[in-house]
């Protein structure tokens, strides 16, 4: 395994930014449109506030499909506890990371700033290619 690979190399840096005030219904057609699994809630000054999965939208879609009306904001489905990876941090470490939760996707920090997202394909797809070139 090449150590000199890490997550800044693999990780996403075009992805999905709301903010804990945007309509629920609103977060979930941008997760749709963009074919995203989950959403960066950032405050002003891009430092991470929490992220919205596609589970957490799950609860709001049935509601709306049920009472035919969407109600709440980002903040009021949003996960606040979060885990993050560093864009320093190796590609096995990584994994270990992936392997000890059932998260789909990370939110990637430098410094206290969002700059990216490791979805849990992209590592998988890294680790593979790190082992084909090592036959």
């Amino acid at each position: 395994m090449n150590a000199a690979i890490r997550v800044r190399d693999i990780m996403q840096t075009d992805f999905p930014q709301l903010t804990p005030a945007t309509p629920i219904r609103e977060a979930v057609a941008m997760l749709v449109r963009r074919g995203a699994a989950a959403a960066m809630v950032t405050d002003g000054r891009g430092a991470p506030v929490g992220i919205l999965t596609e589970k957490d939208c799950f609860r709001p879609m049935l509601n709306s499909s049920y009472y035919q009306q969407w109600s709440g904001t980002v903040e009021d489905h949003m996960s606040t506890k979060l885990q993050v990876l560093t864009v320093d941090l190796d590609l096995v470490s990584a994994a270990e990371e992936f392997l000890a939760r059932t998260h789909r996707v990370y939110p990637v920090l430098h410094e206290s700033s969002v700059v990216g997202m490791l979805h849990r394909s992209d590592l998988f797809a890294a680790l593979l290619a790190e082992s084909e070139r090592h036959k």
